[in-house]
């Protein structure tokens, strides 16, 4: 079945975790990696208004649109109108400033960034909608759409008021199929409900899948000792139907080199694999800890407001993955223009109502003295 993106080759470059040198971007290995890239048959360059400070998109310039002709890839970037814009007119001019710094011309793939939760509402007062739109019927953009990590239910609300997004960017890897406070398989499903195409982010959770757990590593070296454990993410989202790209946010060239290796010769997870992978899912839910399954019972009631499940999932990261620095990360977004786990003031109305009995108190405790 025919669908936007059809065509385009399945690995997308994400340039958001770009080499560096201090706090400026290698260009130099940028370019080796954006010439790797495109010389493998690749054309699909995902950005934003806001990566690395605006050095993302300034690096664009300089890699990939100053040394290639521009009918030979597709560029994405997105508009963050939620992120320190105070009207109407500042949130416009983020565009205005990703063609700038681009120096594109057009973008083929634009997306109001992040949608969900309160960010929503910047979009919708400041009529980022009906502009994106505008910007396409003067050929500024090719296609319209936006990237979210909410649930479902969120997901299927915009998508039914706003139908006239061309595709969704969603975060889907194997980690977070079932996951219930990612919730990826069901958020793809919702896509699918409207008709859209997605464009896959987070295939490797940030990374975190290229360097699994060792009962999970285990698992997959069984399956093929010579794969890597980056591939198996990266075939697994794919494999999927109705994918525009899969984005991979590369951050030196042996990353680029890999997934090459892996996407030139892609070929769909067959049943076997998927036994591996259904195997390697039932490892990470061996490893202890906070069992929240994001119902929220704990939140509605919770006079300090504290997004609990977010927060636990951000932990979670840090107890699963060992990974203290993609937590913190986690828990940055958790708590934005939110309260943090240290404003618990321990009322003891979430776990009176937690399903899973946690010591929600004392877990935010301990979520406090690491992530803090």
């Amino acid at each position: 079945m025919d669908y936007l993106g059809k065509d385009i080759p399945k690995l997308g470059f994400g340039l958001m975790r770009l080499p560096m040198l201090g706090k400026e971007v290698d260009i130099e290995q940028t370019k080796t990696m954006v010439d790797q890239f495109l010389a493998a048959g690749f054309t699909y360059f995902d950005t934003a208004y806001g990566y690395i400070g605006g050095k993302s998109e300034e690096a664009v310039k300089t890699a990939l649109v100053d040394r290639y002709p521009r009918e030979k890839f597709q560029l994405a970037t997105k508009l963050p109108a939620w992120a320190g814009a105070k009207n109407a007119e500042e949130a416009r001019q983020m565009f205005y400033t990703s063609l700038r710094r681009t120096g594109a011309g057009y973008f083929d793939f634009y997306l109001l960034h992040n949608c969900g939760g309160d960010r929503t509402k910047a979009f919708d007062d400041y009529g980022m909608w009906d502009f994106v739109l505008e910007q396409r019927a003067k050929g500024l953009i090719r296609h319209v759409g936006f990237s979210m990590h909410d649930k479902p239910e969120a997901l299927d609300e915009i998508l039914t008021l706003h139908p006239e997004m061309e595709f969704v960017q969603l975060q889907i890897n194997y980690a977070d199929w079932d996951s219930p406070t990612v919730q990826s398989g069901k958020c793809f499903e919702v896509a699918k409900k409207h008709g859209k195409p997605v464009i896959i982010m987070e295939p490797v959770k940030g990374g975190l899948l290229a360097n699994p757990p060792e009962s999970v590593a285990e698992v997959l070296r069984k399956g093929n000792p010579d794969a890597s454990f980056a591939s198996w993410a990266l075939r697994y989202a794919a494999s999927l139907d109705h994918v525009i790209t899969v984005l991979s946010g590369m951050s030196n060239v042996e990353q680029m080199t890999d997934n090459l290796a892996t996407m030139s010769a892609f070929r769909p997870l067959e049943p076997s694999e998927r036994q591996v992978i259904a195997k390697a899912k039932e490892a990470f839910d061996q490893i202890p800890g906070i069992p929240c399954t994001g119902c929220r019972y704990c939140t509605k009631g919770c006079p300090q407001e504290i997004a609990i499940p977010d927060i636990f999932d951000a932990m979670n990261r840090r107890l699963i993955f060992g990974s203290l620095d993609i937590a913190k990360h986690g828990y940055m977004w958790a708590t934005q223009g939110g309260s943090a786990a240290s404003d618990c003031i321990e009322c003891g109305q979430c776990e009176s109502v937690c399903p899973q009995h946690i010591g929600i108190i004392s877990e935010l405790k301990r979520v406090a003295a690491t992530l803090e």
